[in-house]
């Protein structure tokens, strides 16, 4: 699937508009050079006065002490409020007209989505409770709260991006559509990779991949990325075949999305133990994909360490015992590193192993799987047995009940 043909598919106002907010974070957050910070500088100015974006102006100079001049603020906050005073016009006419409540409802909505397209957060928020109050419809109010929900995100709001979400889950309980639903999906899905809740992510992010419309939020690129990241930390080997390695949709865009090539370059060399590629290929996806990102950078050590976690104990699985020459031959890395590092996975039981330091041997120590299952058959048991008992009790009192 293209991204042109999804970009077609949704009707959505694209607001606010979400790569400024991530031109914002590549301003702040140390890995742009000057040259690259001085470009971002431009594209921003740019996009703000060819659509007035006042509000977001001065936001950006409190915020990051963006460049600023005054005479050009406050020629752009001209035209946004004769553009405010309109619709607030339009609003009072509504009112005091008697007009219809959906008249009154979809004016106010207006004012709403205006001061979200200009990025005048405060504004926008408040306003769009107002319309809310106003909404009857199911399916509107959804719409309404997906919007104020991407306002959160635009402003890494995290704490109220979650709230919002379980506002709507609750109204898509009542009656969302196909079509809400599905948009709601990638939502929730980029919440959960935000808070490192990575294997839920894994499971929305992949699904969203066939039936993607929410272009409003991220591109089809980076919903591809995201589930490509989420899905590697968190699924087993047959899954991270069957719906990363094998996608029809990442394999669609695979070849005209550069992004995505040391992603999967990690996957593969993963899969196929070609561990001699897995560190270059991992550190090119940390720079290239997580650290540039304002969703995934505090998540990039993290990632580093899961990754090594687990394609150490990937290798370990197949052997009893190794020596930490071949090992560190095996991942192209030192032995001082390697045994470093497994230190660090060893004592928390992330790594089910132990060093020989005299004979530079690393032993594997195999869970014992029956014995696991025979104490989780005899637990199984022992509830299958207390809920029969309770059962047996209520039938009893059931049916002397009925004798008296």
């Amino acid at each position: 699937m293209q991204q042109a043909d999804l970009d077609s598919e949704s009707d959505i106002p694209k607001i606010p508009d979400y790569t400024l907010s991530e031109k914002q974070f590549l301003l702040t957050n140390g890995n742009s050079s000057s040259n690259e910070k001085s470009k971002l500088i431009d594209e921003i100015l740019t996009q703000i006065k060819s659509e007035n974006l006042a509000p977001y102006y001065k936001y950006l100079h409190k915020e990051i002490d963006f460049p600023f001049d005054q005479n050009l603020y406050n020629q752009l906050n001209s035209n946004n409020q004769k553009e405010i005073d309109r619709l607030n016009k339009k609003i009072k006419e509504a009112q005091d007209e008697e007009e219809t409540e959906l008249d009154l409802t979809s004016t106010t909505l207006e004012l709403a989505e205006y001061y979200t397209e200009i990025i005048d957060g405060k504004n926008a928020i408040e306003i769009f409770k107002k319309v809310l109050d106003l909404s009857t419809s199911t399916g509107h109010k959804i719409d309404h709260l997906l919007t104020l929900t991407r306002i959160y995100f635009f402003y890494n709001d995290l704490y109220q991006v979650k709230i919002h979400l379980d506002l709507i889950s609750n109204l898509i309980e009542k009656g969302g559509d196909w079509e809400r639903r599905n948009r709601f999906k990638a939502y929730q899905g980029i919440y959960f990779m935000s808070t490192r809740n990575f294997k839920e992510a894994s499971n929305l992010l992949i699904d969203s991949l066939a039936t993607f419309t929410s272009t409003e939020l991220c591109s089809y690129q980076q919903i591809a990325q995201y589930a490509i990241i989420s899905g590697i930390l968190s699924l087993d080997r047959i899954d991270l075949k069957n719906k990363i390695i094998d996608s029809p949709e990442i394999l669609s865009i695979y070849s005209s999305t550069p992004q995505l090539e040391p992603l999967l370059k990690l996957t593969n060399s993963f899969y196929k133990c070609q561990y001699n590629y897995f560190f270059q290929y991992l550190l090119e996806s940390y720079d290239k994909c997580l650290i540039n990102n304002k969703y995934l950078y505090k998540h990039g050590n993290y990632f580093l360490k899961e990754m090594r976690c687990k394609a150490y104990g990937q290798l370990l699985e197949s052997y009893k015992s190794l020596s930490i020459k071949s090992m560190a031959n095996n991942f192209n890395i030192s032995e001082e590193f390697l045994d470093l590092d497994l230190t660090k996975f060893i004592p928390t039981k992330k790594l089910n192993c132990t060093i020989d330091k005299v004979n530079g041997i690393i032993e594997t120590n195999r869970p014992d799987n029956k014995n696991n299952q025979y104490h989780l058959l005899i637990k199984q048991g022992d509830g299958l047995l207390t809920k029969l008992q309770k059962y047996g009790a209520a039938v009893k009192l059931s049916g002397a009940e009925k004798v008296v």
